[in-house]
């Protein structure tokens, strides 16, 4: 494998974290959300799923899509609520904070190791560059 194989292959990881740490944040944004009509949906968590993605230059990721959580949303009792359904109870939306930052810490982590790849590539490349000088 050369090392612009590795950069290729690193560079669709970046990608592919990239977007999970976006769809985390925004899951992160809407945790507190309530519906907005009385008895409606809230906010759904999102998930990026990924998928292994055959190139020339070898084995990479790529996005297949995002996906909706279809877990239940959490219902709290809150009869003075707009958004209260006839029983007084709010869905709220079906997000985690605390699963959702660790989330975010192994999308980052990911990501690090993605670009750590393509840094030690590019010394590697440039160490053989001196030696051909």
């Amino acid at each position: 494998m050369d090392l612009k194989s590795v950069t290729q292959i690193s560079a669709s990881g970046l990608k592919a974290q990239s977007l999970r740490m976006r769809v985390i944040a925004e899951n992160l944004a809407n945790a507190d959300s309530v519906a907005v009509t009385p008895g409606g949906d809230p906010y759904r968590r999102k998930l990026a799923v990924f998928r292994p993605h055959s190139t020339s230059a070898g084995e990479g990721v790529k996005v297949q899509g995002i996906a909706r959580d279809r877990s239940d949303f959490e219902r709290v009792y809150e009869p003075g609520n707009p958004a209260a359904d006839a029983q007084g109870y709010v869905r709220h939306a079906n997000v985690n904070s605390l699963i959702e930052t660790a989330d975010m810490k192994s999308a980052q982590r990911s990501y690090e190791a993605n670009l750590n790849a393509i840094e030690a590539a590019r010394g590697m490349t440039l160490r053989t560059i001196d030696l051909l000088k």
